[in-house]
């Protein structure tokens, strides 16, 4: 089972803490409680968010103001008609309807567009990328890929020709093609590629691209070497400087006049020498590259503003530029966690580091004085904590081991080898806590099997006061496995075969409170996700930043 869900309550940059006393719903024959509607209404993530395509406001927007990587993935699926297989619906979905609008409008203004260059004695000409322009990636990039790009499956794709056109292209470059315009490709996709990419776009039904007209990218290795007409900064070109000066040597040298040049990346379109741009919509990943020296062009940048809602369903309704960039978010969860492209988290300092600390300095003092006070009122007070990345710090094993794409056998590799740092700071809360008089328990969604090698994880980076049993209540819970002896507590009842996150945690939390659990008092309950934190029983609920994974 993959960790406890952990929710986030900010309302600015700053990580905001929810605290409440919770009022009890009337409980049912296991001694749950039904959620009290009050204070969990607060614990809801943030659905707006500021987020600058280069990474960089990972370093001043605070965990709870980066978009969450699995409700874009999520919002990108929705967006692509996804239904959760990794495949795009090619039949209708909010990426279909906005291309066809798109592709319309431009359609109505293509005969103006090639009429003026023709009064102006002009050659007109468009130019067009090929993936995700005039080939569709999607099903490579996510059910083959999973957001994680790797140059030799995508050549297999190419040489297979496994790519069915972009939504409502064919028509429109057809349309250009009759009246008149001369249709060039010009790609990142290298010479090797040549071949096997014009194949596939006549296989799936354009005309207008030939061999002669289509611009692949040099290899270096051969024949293959970079053309007289492309100069770069440094020996590695640029995507801007390779696309920017190939259109200026089909105007230039060739003759035309590029009347319209079609991308789904801004790279694709940065550099002039055209006179009309079309950007086609692809949250899918990023290409950046710099502007040529001396050209600036603030229209062709991306949306730095953003409205997500944590489940998804903002797909459905913002299309394609409305969506955070999948590429984009995690280059800003690498500046937040100090990752410097390696997918290992700086241990020492980073925004997040910082951010932890904070919260640590405001909330240990403050759980300290509830630990105090419910003891000497004999109210047996606790704090409950979930594991990952509230305790035990997952990061290097969700980017540089998982690449964001959650992998249960690996993560029980790390469990049992016991790999994960503690969270900074926390260490030093949960002392303060049951020094205070606070029993310290886990909650947390690993499975039965993992908890010896959780707590004795916990133990090693700082933990001693995590226990399975303090004298004769558990203090330890981790979720049943339906194996053996593993079964689902009669204190858990769930809705459905399988329980969410919210009733495991909840009514745990309920059941700790109880008479059979130990009858607690939990003064504090913390957490990284939501679905940790919702439902009740505690008197103030601590959200710790995570924009790694979401767990609803």
């Amino acid at each position: 089972m993959r960790r406890s869900l952990r929710t986030a309550v900010a309302t600015s940059a700053a990580l905001l803490v929810v605290s409440a006393v919770l009022t009890a719903a009337p409980a049912d024959a296991h001694g749950w409680a039904p959620p009290a509607h009050g204070p969990d209404s607060s614990l809801t993530p943030r659905t707006h968010f500021t987020m600058a395509a280069d990474g960089s406001s990972g370093a001043t927007e605070g965990g709870e103001g980066i978009p969450n990587i699995d409700s874009v993935k999520k919002t990108v699926a929705t967006y692509y008609g996804d239904p959760g297989t990794g495949l795009a619906n090619r039949t209708d979905s909010p990426y279909i309807r906005e291309m066809r609008s798109i592709v319309d409008r431009e359609t109505r203004q293509l005969q103006g567009i090639h009429d003026r260059a023709v009064r102006h004695g002009q050659r007109p000409a468009i130019v067009l990328d090929a993936d995700d322009t005039t080939l569709w990636t999607y099903d490579m990039e996510v059910a083959d890929m999973h957001f994680v790009f790797d140059p030799a499956r995508q050549d297999e794709w190419v040489q297979d020709q496994r790519f069915p056109a972009t939504p409502s292209m064919v028509g429109f470059v057809d349309r250009a093609q009759a009246l008149g315009f001369t249709v060039f490709g010009l790609t990142g996709r290298t010479d090797d590629q040549k071949t096997a990419t014009v194949q596939n776009l006549a296989k799936v039904g354009y005309t207008a691209f030939s061999e002669d007209r289509f611009f692949t990218k040099w290899t270096g290795t051969g024949a293959s070497q970079q053309p007289s007409y492309i100069t770069c900064a440094a020996a590695k070109c640029t995507t801007v400087e390779y696309k920017a000066l190939t259109r200026k040597h089909i105007e230039q040298d060739l003759g035309y006049d590029i009347a319209l040049n079609v991308g789904d990346q801004w790279s694709d379109l940065q550099g002039g020498y055209a006179d009309r741009t079309l950007k086609l919509p692809n949250p899918t990943y990023s290409l950046p590259s710099a502007d040529l020296p001396g050209v600036h062009e603030p229209r062709l940048t991306p949306r730095t503003h953003f409205t997500m809602a944590a489940d998804g369903s903002s797909g459905a309704t913002q299309g394609g530029e409305g969506i955070p960039n999948v590429d984009s978010v995690k280059k800003t969860i690498a500046t937040y966690y100090g990752d410097p492209g390696t997918g290992l988290a700086d241990r020492t300092d980073s925004p997040y580091v910082r951010e932890t600390a904070q919260l640590v300095a405001r909330q240990a003092p403050a759980i300290a004085r509830q630990c105090a006070v419910a003891r000497s009122q004999h109210r047996n007070p606790a704090i409950v904590l979930d594991a990952d990345d509230t305790t035990l710090w997952t990061y290097d094993m969700e980017v540089a081991a998982m690449h964001f794409v959650f992998d249960p056998a690996l993560q029980d590799e790390w469990v049992r080898d016991q790999r994960f740092p503690a969270t900074p700071g926390m260490p030093t809360l949960v002392a303060a806590a049951q020094q205070a008089g606070c029993t310290v328990i886990g909650v947390t969604g690993r499975n039965e099997a993992q908890q010896d090698a959780t707590i004795a994880n916990l133990h090693a980076v700082g933990y001693p006061q995590f226990a399975a049993t303090t004298g004769e209540n558990r203090t330890y819970y981790t979720k049943w496995t339906g194996t053996g002896t593993s079964q689902q507590p009669s204190y858990v009842t769930c809705a459905a075969a399988k329980c969410t996150t919210i009733e495991y945690k909840a009514q745990t939390r309920a059941h700790i409170e109880s008479a059979a659990g130990g009858g607690y008092d939990v003064v504090a309950n913390l957490g990284d996700q939501y679905s940790d934190l919702i439902g009740g029983s505690a008197d103030r609920s601590v959200k710790l930043p995570n924009p790694t994974y979401y767990l609803p």
